[in-house]
């Protein structure tokens, strides 16, 4: 029997789209009927951005504070799946789709239905994953599945080409040496592999065990040094907000932690995987392989 299935997302460059149709191609092909639905704000994050509009932005993300969005007009009052794409700001769900978390007509689809979480994100991406799923348990809704596509090259390389395509708008070689930035036209292509699987379980409208074999797909893959980082930057950033939050001159400010993050990069960031790897990394096997099982599974 076809199924009912939304696709909400919003996408600023088009990538997430993309993500998100190799994903649901299979289960068009399987003649279930697939909504999507691109939620925009009223007031739009133009893309390119600049680096002045991108930092402004920063306290805003990481507190949660939502936008107003376009009304969103859905054909169906309840689905029998959604899949939910967002991107990480600031190491947080991104404004939009933290708004689109909190509109009641979608807080009234989302409750009692299954969930897969999507997201295109450069790399790091387990603290907005955690925001969504605080967002989904107070809904109510069953996240089921979750599936994560990044940029797979080196940090530093992919540091400098995201920068270049979030102000520029273009999607190719910066100074044709560094990579292409992104998810990559093949992991996006092999987004439908994804597809295939959730088929399986769509069809007989239950879960259990599709992330298992998501995660055996490489659907996720939870890089640990990336994850202690994330982990200890999470907490500052927050603090950042806070501060500039309170501040009526927020420019100084912004100004100020956009050559943090620069420093906390280049400096920060290492250090604290050098010590990491001395002092904790080799204790910590049995905490490490539960982190590792936790990031990669869902809330059942």
């Amino acid at each position: 029997m076809s199924k009912k299935v939304l696709v909400l997302y919003y996408s600023q460059s088009g990538q997430l789209g993309d993500i998100l149709n190799s994903l649901v191609s299979p289960i068009v092909a399987a003649g279930h009927m697939v909504e999507c639905k691109n939620v925009q704000p009223v007031n739009a994050f133009e893309f390119p951005w600049t680096s002045k509009r991108f930092f402004s932005v920063m306290p805003e993300c990481v507190l949660e504070v939502p936008t107003t969005l376009q009304p969103i007009q859905l054909k169906e009052t309840a689905y029998d799946l959604v899949v939910f794409g967002y991107q990480a700001w600031f190491l947080s769900p991104s404004i939009p789709s933290t708004s689109i978390l909190q509109d009641e007509k979608v807080r009234a689809i989302l409750k009692n239905t299954p969930v897969i979480t999507v997201t295109g994100a450069r790399n790091m991406w387990i603290s907005a994953l955690e925001s969504i799923k605080k967002s989904l348990k107070t809904i109510g809704a069953k996240q089921v599945g979750n599936i994560v596509t990044i940029d797979k090259h080196a940090n530093v390389l992919s540091f400098f080409s995201i920068q270049y395509w979030m102000y520029t708008g273009k999607k190719d070689k910066f100074l044709n040496l560094f990579p292409k930035p992104g998810v990559s036209d093949t992991d996006i292509a092999g987004c439908s592999t994804f597809g295939k699987t959730v088929v399986k379980y769509l069809d007989n409208g239950e879960y259990a065990g599709m992330q298992d074999e998501l995660v055996s797909q490489k659907a996720v893959v939870v890089n640990y040094n990336l994850m202690t980082i994330e982990a200890k930057a999470k907490k500052i950033f927050y603090a950042w907000a806070n501060l500039i939050t309170k501040r009526k001159n927020k420019a100084p400010w912004l100004v100020a932690f956009k050559y943090y993050l620069i420093i906390a990069f280049f400096v920060v960031g290492p250090i604290i995987l050098l010590i990491d790897t001395i002092l904790l990394k080799p204790f910590s096997a049995k905490r490490i392989k539960k982190q590792l099982s936790y990031y990669s599974g869902v809330n059942q």
